[in-house]
């Protein structure tokens, strides 16, 4: 039947089912929909599956003013129920807002009723008839779009596809608050009411999604399991439990978003491409995407289509999804995924390149800062796999090199390193790697002892080249835990090999660090005289790093001999050449000593200003970040404000004690009790007479 005229009267249409009875932490939400329907602005609620877009819609329909403002006239249509043809959606509006009118041929046959009363619908699930790649797309959006600019109506639309008209004011529908999905569960979840922390904790591992939460707490309380059972049956299988009795599942939900046309359009790679979002962590950083999948035509534009989909997100440039989509999409053998083992070796040849302060690329090496956890989550797959693979090894040691340069911190590749067999020919220089980091973050008995184990397996493999390095990195070892006759006695003996082997460069470092250890060791003028010898050698263009180290340490033998502006003059000179090659580590610590060496003068806002440089450079390296707190918490002693300087106190020894960095954490606890002492007897000396000393590249203190 065709069209019918309209003669306005009483329509019945139907009503929208209740409203959801378990529902949290969506307060400021619901309020911002409500205001906007209140001035019949056209809204559309996007987000993934599962995310409670619908339930949302209910209660905002169901809420007293939007009763009040629309009466009778809230709908609420489920565009999933029928074919997704114009025929159909129009037979399905008639229907519902009760024109009387049936089969109508296009939407003007309606736009009298529609226009005689102002009313609130909703399409749900409109990503059924909205699909860009859907047989009537472009005829089903054209309808929307006209209904979203009645001036008597508000159209709200939930949907996983962003393609929304463009009058809607869209809002990405976020997860649950950490409260809000602790109380979800617990409303459903009755067999067991004891708080439990390990239910919070698979809550926050399900990123508060309102459906995974739904359904992991409708199963544990049908199966009548206690949390105990739930926490194993959880660590066993995952998102597998994440389906009731009716066959009400997380794995529908996600299919769903699979089968639709947009989806299946972008061609039989997607789902792969998926699983590679799925298995890094971090998801795939999206300055890399033609770096990583260099044969993928298109591939920016793919992966903007995944977060059309609302499959995918960004978050901090990288494109990633939700932990409960993860664990279903990632593959369960990353062996299988031709892709992923694609992305493996692309990984796997950029950490290739040797790390090194003097050669070409240091700087572009910094990528590692910003991928560590996916490469280390890669490796730590894959050495699980293959465990005898020299590569993947070797790899390792390129990994931990790039972090010891570029981000300070440990890995959890360190037990295996350690339980490598010895005559695996990648332990020696994994062992010294890790060696590196664990001094990087002050653990320096650690360190000493790995390199010891390293030192003994290079010894028998014969390589003089890495016993002469490994000899120097152990005399470091020493000076840093103030062993220095010991540590002395190792630079000695690298120097001699290196003098044997006639390595120029080498031995440069080697003369380096024993100006360093003869330093610490109140040896000022032999210090002094190797220092100026490094800078005296005719080294190669390349070979600066030694170079720059050594002008920052006789800024501190002149510092130490009071000669403060000759010090003045080496820590300049240091800095102009750390920042022509970009050396962050080494701008830190010359910002850092410049800031006491300016301190000592009373120059507190020279000083101050280096203290803001070096904080700069410590942004993403907790130890470093330690130190810059602990020696504000110094200058505020000296300052009097002792307030102040407890704070930064309490704060440095935290962060120490969360590194392990045992040694630092005593020294500020020592700073922290005689800041208390002045604060609560008033009669103790100034800070200038606490022992303090910044050496290179970690502390050793020494009496001033």
């Amino acid at each position: 039947m065709g069209a019918q005229s309209y003669i306005p009267s009483r329509a019945l249409g139907e009503s929208p089912q209740p409203p959801p009875r378990i529902f949290f932490g969506r307060d400021g939400l619901i309020e911002k929909i409500v205001d906007l329907a209140e001035s019949l602005t056209p809204v559309a609620l996007i987000g993934t599956g599962g995310v409670g877009k619908t339930s949302i819609a209910l209660t905002v329909l169901h809420h007293g003013r939007i009763k009040q403002r629309f009466g009778d006239n809230r709908r609420f249509i489920r565009c999933d129920k029928f074919p997704a043809t114009p025929t159909h959606f129009l037979g399905r509006i008639s229907k519902v807002i009760g024109t009387g009118i049936k089969n109508p041929e296009d939407l003007t046959s309606l736009f009298p009723f529609l226009s005689s009363k102002e009313m609130l619908v909703f399409l749900d699930n409109a990503e059924s008839i909205l699909d860009p790649r859907g047989t009537n797309a472009r005829e089903m959006y054209v309808i929307v779009k006209e209904l979203s600019r009645l001036e008597t109506m508000c159209l709200c639309i939930t949907s996983r596809i962003s393609t929304v008209p463009p009058d809607c004011e869209t809002l990405d529908i976020p997860t649950l608050s950490a409260e809000a999905a602790h109380h979800t569960f617990y409303q459903i979840y009755k067999y067991d009411r004891e708080q439990s922390d390990s239910v919070d904790n698979i809550l926050k591992q399900l990123d508060f999604h309102p459906l995974s939460i739904t359904l992991l707490a409708t199963v544990a309380h049908h199966s009548k399991w206690g949390v105990d059972r739930l926490t194993r049956e959880w660590e066993s299988r995952r998102i597998g439990v994440l389906q009731t009795e009716h066959n009400e599942s997380l794995a529908a939900t996600i299919e769903l978003s699979l089968a639709s046309p947009m989806f299946q359009g972008l061609g039989p790679d997607a789902r792969a491409l998926l699983g590679v979002v799925a298995f890094f962590p971090q998801g795939v950083n999206e300055a890399n995407i033609d770096w990583l999948f260099p044969t993928l035509s298109g591939g920016a534009r793919v992966f903007d289509k995944f977060c059309m989909l609302s499959l995918t997100h960004q978050s901090g440039g990288f494109i990633t999804m939700l932990a409960p989509l993860r664990d279903y999409l990632r593959p369960k053998d990353p062996q299988s995924s031709p892709l992923l083992c694609t992305i493996n070796k692309c990984y796997f040849s950029r950490l290739s390149v040797a790390v090194d302060p003097d050669m070409p690329g240091f700087e572009e090496a910094r990528w590692i800062t910003s991928e560590d956890v996916n490469v280390e989550h890669l490796l730590n797959i894959f050495t699980s796999i293959d465990a005898e693979s020299d590569d993947t090894w070797d790899t390792c040691a390129y990994f931990m090199e790039h972090l010891f340069w570029h981000k300070k911190r440990l890995v959890v590749l360190g037990p295996k390193i350690k339980g490598l067999p010895d005559d695996h020919p990648s332990k020696p220089q994994c062992m010294v790697q890790l060696s590196w980091l664990f001094g990087s973050v002050g653990n320096y008995m650690e360190q000493k002892r790995l390199l010891a184990y390293a030192l003994r397996l290079q010894r028998v493999w014969g390589d003089d080249r890495k016993v002469a390095q490994t000899l120097r990195f152990l005399s470091e070892a020493n000076r840093l835990l103030g062993l220095y006759q010991e540590g002395i006695q190792y630079a000695r003996e690298a120097l001699g090999i290196s003098e044997q082997l006639g390595d120029a460069a080498e031995q440069a470092r080697c003369l380096n660090y024993l100006a360093w250890l003869l330093h610490g060791d109140k040896q000022l003028d032999a210090a002094q005289e190797i220092a100026s010898r490094v800078i005296d050698l005719p080294l190669k263009k390349g070979n600066k790093f030694p170079v720059c180290q050594c002008h920052r340490l006789l800024g501190l033998i002149h510092r130490s001999k009071s000669e403060k502006e000759t010090g003045i003059d080496y820590f300049e000179a240091a800095l102009g050449i750390a920042r022509s090659f970009g050396w962050h580590d080494e701008l830190f610590w010359i910002h850092f000593c410049l800031a006491e060496l300016f301190h000592d003068q009373d120059r507190f806002d020279d000083a101050h200003a280096h203290v803001g440089s070096a904080k700069s450079y410590a942004v993403s390296n907790t130890y470093f970040l330690g130190r810059v707190v602990e020696l504000q918490a110094g200058f505020w002693y000296r300052q009097r404000r002792f307030d102040e300087a407890g704070a930064e106190a309490l704060h440095a020894v935290d962060l120490f004690e969360k590194l392990g960095a045992t040694r630092d954490a005593e020294y500020t606890r020592e700073l922290l009790r005689w800041i208390n002492g002045e604060m609560n007897e008033g009669n103790l000396p100034q800070m200038a007479l606490l022992p303090v000393c910044i050496n290179f590249p970690f502390k050793a203190r020494v009496t001033k």
